[in-house]
Formats: structure tokens, sequence, C-alpha cells
């Protein structure tokens, strides 16, 4: 075998890194024909976004920096809307498989198809314009794993915010056993499970261990856990008041999935960042909401996904979840109208896994059905999510600094929030990740 000199090694490598250094400069200009730059603002006309090192470097008025930036990569999007890259507050990555067929799957397919299953269900997520998500849970570390893979560039998905494994007191919502026989449950974990104040601190502090961005937590009963308790509240107040606390004192926010009325105001009296679903929102909750400025998740788009296992088989949940699954039906978007008309802050967030992953967008349509204008609504999967999220100073709007995550559509989402179903083009991070050409 031959042995290069040590002079070629040497301008080889110094090659290879100015061709680095070039690329890492590179510039790409995004031509918009109408721009939503910041959600809530009034949207733009003609606009030239220009990226470089995968973040905003300027928003300019018209088709400009052509001459400025001479050899940059053109991207035409002058019969498009662009905005930023949406943002899905609540899913669940690693199945979009529910009822009897869910259960089932939970104990036989292997971590290692979870984590296959995971990455196709992102790959979905991130085709829809979804380029952030926060996944509020699952057994097994597969997502916290995407997560990682996703960020080191070995895999191609949205960005994951990850909680692990969500906590709830033991028969609880997130009681993993719930539903199969006794021998089975041996083989379930646990460690998410609390009884008690110290109890509940360690839960958390397993979840951390982990390297979790944030805790979610169960105050209520659940409409797909196997058991006919129904979604009262389902954990005492200084179990929810530890929880909290613990997650607040690493620095993690916590979410806490709650449909009663007295799981949602107990979490929020002891300091949640957020309520997912919150289906029996009441006055009291109301005014808890405001007072602390938690958000609100409804979560409409469960019942997509409700409704088309039940048309395909009646039989795709067991009797006790199926009366749960029709009471929710009935009952959603009364509490968004409630919550959106008394002015609590709402943030984007499907349950996709429930719904169908890839569809994260329909949540729009449920949203403006049940009193959010489109631009409020887009506002909640972009501003209000990122803030919600923590990632403010990356993402929810284009400026300067931020990252270059863009979508585009064919028509104005403002005037037509469904044409959020149609998204045509996708960056994430400076780089196109779906084009229509």
């Amino acid at each position: 075998m031959r042995t290069l000199p040590t002079r070629t090694i040497l301008a080889s490598a110094l090659l290879a890194l100015s061709i680095n250094a070039a690329a890492a400069g590179a510039v790409t200009l995004v031509q918009a024909g109408h721009l939503l730059d910041r959600p809530g603002h009034p949207q733009r006309g003609a606009s030239t976004l220009v990226i470089r090192d995968g973040k905003v470097a300027e928003v300019l008025d018209g088709y400009a920096g052509v001459e400025r930036y001479a050899g940059a990569t053109i991207v035409n999007l002058r019969d498009r809307f662009v905005l930023p890259g949406l943002i899905d507050s609540h899913v669940h990555l690693t199945s979009d498989r529910a009822g009897i067929e869910g259960q089932l799957a939970g104990v036989t397919d292997s971590v290692a198809a979870a984590a296959y299953e995971a990455q196709m269900n992102a790959g979905k997520t991130l085709q829809a314009g979804f380029t952030t998500v926060r996944n509020l849970g699952d057994g097994n570390g597969v997502t916290l794993a995407l997560r990682d893979a996703i960020a080191r560039g070995w895999v191609q998905g949205p960005r994951i915010i990850d909680a692990g494994m969500p906590i709830s007191a033991t028969s609880g919502h997130m009681d993993g056993r719930l539903g199969y026989a006794d021998w089975v449950q041996h083989g379930v974990p646990t460690a998410n499970l609390c009884d008690g104040p110290e109890s509940c601190r360690k839960a958390v502090r397993v979840q951390i261990g982990r390297g979790v961005d944030v805790i979610k937590i169960a105050t209520t009963g659940g409409v797909n856990s196997v058991v006919g308790a129904g979604v009262g509240k389902q954990m005492f107040d200084d179990e929810a008041k530890s929880l909290i606390e613990a997650a607040h004192l690493y620095g993690k926010k916590v979410a806490v999935h709650a449909h009663g009325a007295g799981g949602i105001n107990l979490a929020l009296a002891v300091g949640a960042d957020s309520i997912e679903h919150g289906t029996l929102l009441d006055e009291e909750g109301v005014k808890l909401f405001l007072k602390s400025g938690a958000y609100y998740v409804p979560t409409l788009s469960t019942i997509n996904g409700y409704k088309e296992r039940i048309a395909n088989n009646p039989d795709a949940y067991p009797p006790a979840v199926r009366a749960k699954i029709d009471w929710r039906i009935g009952i959603t978007g009364k509490a968004l109208r409630q919550a959106h008309s008394r002015g609590i802050r709402i943030a984007f967030g499907t349950d996709a896994g429930v719904s169908k992953h890839g569809r994260n967008a329909d949540e729009f349509e449920l949203m403006v059905q049940f009193g959010m204008t489109p631009a409020e609504a887009i506002k909640s999967a972009t501003v209000n999510a990122a803030d919600l999220l923590g990632i403010s100073a990356v993402a929810g709007t284009l400026e300067a600094g931020k990252g270059a995550d863009l979508i585009a559509v064919a028509a104005n989402p403002l005037a037509d929030v469904t044409a959020l179903k149609k998204v045509d083009f996708v960056m994430k991070s400076g780089q196109v990740v779906k084009s229509r050409h």
C-alpha cells in the first residue's frame, strides 16, 4: 500500500478545511412571494430571507441581496406564502397505533422496532412542516435517543423536546401495566409511578437523570388508559405539588395531562406550565390560568383518530375506553371556546399518536372551527409554542439570529388555514428537506 507524503496529506487537509469553511459561510437567498415572518404581526409582500450557517441573517424587502451575495443559492418561492416552521407541543412519536392494536404492540414489538417506527413518524412530521415537536412520553427511551440522533445529523427529523417517561400515581393514566394480565405486568417499567411526596420527587429525579428536557405528569385519568376510573382527579395535592416543585428545582417545565376540573385546577394552583387537553375547564380553572400565565394545549384532533379507527373497526377499543372516547368526541371544543374567549394563552398541540402522524395540521381547522382566527391558530403553533417550549431564541419567528426553520404553501393560510395541510416546501436549520421541485 502506497503511503502519501506528509506534505500531501497536510495540503489535502488544508483544502478540505477551506472547502468546509466556505460551505459553512455559504449564503442561501429564499425569495418569498408573501412572508409571515412574525406571526401575530401583518404579513409582508415580496421578501428575501438571507440564510447563513443555518440561521436567518437578514430579512429584506423585495427580491434583494443577489448582487451583494454573489454566488448565493437562490430558492425561488415567489409564488408561495412563507412562514416559520410549525411547532407541535404534544406528540407521541413512537406509534400511532391505538386501542387493542396499540396495546398488543406494546408487548410484542422490540425496542429496536419502536425506534424505527419513531424515526418514520418523525419523518412524516417534518415533511408536514413541523420542524419542532415536544414529545410527551414514551416508555423505553427511544425518542430521547432519536432527539440526540437528529441533533447530531445522523437522521432527519424535527427538533425534539422530550419528556421521557410521563409520571402518574400508581394505577393512574401513565401506569403502563393497566389492562394486562398480572404475569405481564411484572415486565412493565414502573419508575414513572409515584405515591406520596417523596416518591414523586424521586420519580422526577429519575427522569432528570435520563436527560429529559421537560417533565410530564398526569393529575387525572385519561381517555385511553385501560381502566374504568373515569377522567377525574387521581392525584393528591401534595403529590402534584412535589412533582412540580422538583421539576422546577431542576429548571424543567411541567406539562400536565388533565381532563377533569379537579386535576386542572390542582395543577395550575401548584405551578403547572401547561395543561394538556383541559377538557372540563371551569371558571376556577379560567381564573387560575389567567393568574399563572400557564398555556392551554387543546389537542382537539385526537377525535379524528378516534373516529377513523372506530369507522374501520367498531371494536378497536375496550368497552371502558370506548365509553370515554364517545364522551370526548361529544365535548371537544367546548374548553377551547371558553379559554379563547377569556384570553388564556394557547399553544398548538395535537396528541399525534392518538391522531395520525403527518396530519398534525388537521388541528388548525378544528381550532378555527371552535373559535380561533387563522392568524391566532398560526401564532399558537409558532410564537406561543416556542415560548412554551423555551426555544423562542431559535424558533417561532423568522428574524435575524434565529434558526432558518421555514415552510411554504400555495395559498394564504391567514385566509384559509387548511392551506397548511398542503406544505410543499420545508427548510430546517437552513437545509431544504422538502421541495416541490
